[in-house]
């Protein structure tokens, strides 16, 4: 991902909003707009580009999950969009339960699919998009419109049919303030198009035809994507294969966890005389200690949870990077990393849910 722009990092932390306005975006999708009190003002303004963490309680668990806000910038609201996965708890509750008046409690704006945008002035992006992956890309092209009279803006968008294409009024508003300057194009899998490269599956084949005739690589400045990891590893492969510059190319993942799968602190026994890994911590200005044993190859992120519930995350996946921490001393490994830029790991920076302690003891600051 490209280098970002987002001033000094605020730890992410929940508040209680209201939910203002429900939306129904497709027969399985829905916007979801928080009211925003004037003293939390500060707390909820954000970039193009960057998610929200909703957390709630249903059936007794504790359940949280990520998405990206959906509007551009805007004093006393925000929004996310919700879609249904198939035997998703969450999303299946906020389609079919939740109501205008209800509260939830609301992560800061986080993530690091974003730039200073205005880089873009006059310059060419395309955004490339899957599903509901067209939420934080829309909030993007909005910026890069908006921002300069020169700016232009291709959008691929992929889904299965016309009626599963969320935001089609906010799309078409775009294509009208912008004609010359705003492209769209649809790729429907289950559904006839006029041109034949935009009908069928957006495979390897597809793609590359597409990126030769439709929206030629040579001609573009930036690229944004979204979507599901095997959609945007085969963007980034074929625009590395065209010489593209990863400096250029930004991209953000869907989850990676399973539907309904719900993140929390294994139970790690402590067992006498076994070998254990100190880990420190410091959140919220409190310092914290665990211990955990080495033979349960437990995360810094699960450790972190036996002793201190409010510990930060959202995906637990690599992904959203809410569990972000600094490594003050001692090291880890990190399995896998969707979320930090390499000059945060250098400065070292880590993701707690995908990182294993290698030394016999570890500290960690969250509020680094």
């Amino acid at each position: 991902m490209a280098a970002i722009n987002l001033g000094a990092k605020k730890r992410a932390t929940f508040h209680e909003l209201r939910v203002a306005e429900l939306r129904p975006l497709t027969d399985s999708s829905v916007e979801v707009t928080f009211e925003v009190p004037d003293h939390l003002a500060d707390d909820y303004r954000y970039l193009a580009g960057q998610h929200l963490a909703l957390r709630t309680t249903i059936d007794g668990e504790d359940l949280r999950r990520s998405y990206s806000i959906c509007r551009p910038p805007a004093d006393g609201r925000i929004s996310v969009a919700v879609k249904r996965d198939f035997g998703g708890v969450f999303s299946g509750w906020v389609n079919d339960e939740l109501q205008v008046g209800d509260t939830l409690q609301v992560m800061t704006p986080q993530g690091a699919f974003t730039s200073n945008l205005d880089e873009l002035a006059g310059r060419h992006v395309v955004g490339i998009a899957a599903g509901s992956g067209i939420t934080p890309i829309i909030t993007m092209a909005h910026r890069v419109l908006e921002q300069s009279d020169t700016s232009r803006f291709d959008l691929l968008f992929t889904n299965r049919s016309t009626t599963d294409v969320m935001f089609v009024e906010e799309l078409a508003d775009l294509k009208d303030r912008f004609p010359q300057r705003f492209a769209l194009h649809h790729v429907l899998s289950r559904e006839q198009r006029s041109a034949p490269i935009l009908s069928g599956r957006l495979d390897e084949e597809r793609l590359r035809t597409i990126l030769k005739s439709v929206i030629p690589v040579t001609m573009t400045d930036e690229w944004v994507l979204c979507g599901p990891f095997e959609l945007v590893q085969l963007c980034r492969d074929l625009l590395a294969e065209n010489e593209v510059e990863s400096s250029r190319v930004r991209f953000e993942l869907f989850t990676t966890g399973e539907p309904g799968e719900t993140p929390r602190a294994r139970p790690v026994e402590v067992r006498s005389g076994e070998k254990t890994i100190t880990i420190d911590f410091t959140l919220d200005g409190t310092s914290a200690s665990v211990e955990s044993p080495v033979a349960a190859n437990e995360t810094v992120l699960n450790a972190a949870l036996r002793v201190r519930p409010d510990v930060p995350f959202a995906c637990a996946g690599g992904v959203c990077g809410t569990c972000r921490a600094r490594v003050i001393e001692g090291s880890v490994s990190m399995t896998e990393n969707y979320a930090l830029e390499a000059d945060e790991i250098e400065r070292g920076y880590v993701l707690t849910c995908q990182s294993h302690p290698q030394s016999e003891r570890l500290v960690v600051d969250y509020d680094a």
